[in-house]
């Protein structure tokens, strides 16, 4: 199980027990549930407050709701294991992530074709909006497009509605009014989502300006760029990438896990720095990577380089589909 499966998982628990009587008949079943990954020194990989969301409806204090889940979730394969923390909070730990399932998930997910249409070129309701206001809501709306593209595509509209979803946004400072001129569209745009919407940005961060992995936006760029040159040198030297098993990525196979999640949270809650954050670890933990992926020396290529290179592959392309999220391009060569 994948933690987006376990979001459609708890979902489907909730639903259950309301249709087997555990929970009362009028309990809301969210459409969507928020799962995200424990807060260091919490309990187990996963936690979700949903119990919270249905207790109201149910009559019951959101303890009784939890235990009433967890009782559900701890019979499904693929959950090792379920607890009840605090008030009512679900707790998860989950198996290590299989490298092909996830490699297979990059690919089936890759958002790159449906967030290109999520923005009309011209919002009805775009006139009057400030710089970042634009920027910030065009990208929140790509999330929740992109949300429900993937759990009920059947129910989307031909074209993406022409609206800007409601965000309040701090505005750019008016000194900063020429960030665009001076840093070029895509880093003055990621200096904007990179900061949460009540909070004002700042532009005296000359690593804007500098093309090197010190700068956040940078790296992930160049991130990107490393997974499509290791397949072209990998196709040089004969080989190809192939899903197969990895037991030397573990970060990289955490984050690219968690990348469904965040998408899901980054919507929920409006808040487009949580892609901008996730997007900088899966960067790093890629560059860190990279140098495990084509065969060193008198090295010949094996299935080990495949799989490796598979999974450099599939990390690229979740890059690549965030920085469309956030409106901005991921070139192939830096």
């Amino acid at each position: 199980m994948t933690p987006a499966d376990l979001s459609r998982c708890v979902v489907r628990a909730v639903r259950c027990a309301v249709a087997d009587g555990e929970l009362a008949a009028g309990a809301a079943v969210p459409e969507r549930v928020v799962v995200e990954r424990a807060r260091p020194g919490g309990v187990g990989d996963y936690a979700t407050p949903v119990a919270f969301q249905v207790a109201k409806a149910a009559g019951r204090p959101p303890r009784d709701v939890a235990d009433v889940l967890a009782r559900r979730l701890g019979a499904e394969p693929g959950i090792e294991q379920v607890e009840v923390t605090g008030a009512g909070f679900l707790n998860f730990v989950l198996p290590a992530p299989s490298a092909p399932a996830l490699v297979a998930d990059a690919i089936s997910r890759d958002v790159r074709g449906r967030a290109a249409h999520a923005v009309p070129a011209a919002p009805a309701d775009a006139s009057g909006l400030g710089l970042r206001e634009r920027v910030v809501r065009r990208s929140v709306q790509r999330l929740l497009y992109v949300q429900d593209a993937t759990t009920a595509p059947e129910h989307l509209p031909e074209c993406p509605p022409e609206y800007l979803p409601d965000v309040p946004v701090a505005p750019v400072a008016r000194r900063d009014g020429d960030v665009v001129a001076r840093y070029g569209a895509d880093a003055a745009s990621w200096a904007m989502l990179a900061t949460p919407a009540r909070e004002t940005p700042s532009f005296s961060d000359e690593q804007l300006l500098v093309q090197s992995e010190a700068g956040e936006f940078f790296r992930v760029r160049y991130a990107h760029a490393r997974s499509r040159a290791l397949v072209r040198n990998a196709e040089q030297l004969g080989f190809r990438p192939e899903a197969g098993e990895v037991d030397d990525a573990a970060a990289l196979l955490r984050l690219l896990a968690d990348h469904p999640l965040v998408l899901e949270a980054a919507a929920h809650h409006r808040a487009p720095e949580r892609l901008t954050r996730h997007l900088v670890e899966l960067a790093d933990a890629l560059l860190d990577f990279q140098y495990r992926v084509l065969p060193q020396g008198d090295e010949k290529p094996s299935a080990a380089h495949r799989a490796r290179l598979a999974l450099a592959e599939a990390a690229g392309t979740v890059l690549a589909g965030g920085l469309a999220l956030l409106g901005m391009d991921a070139p192939e060569r830096l």
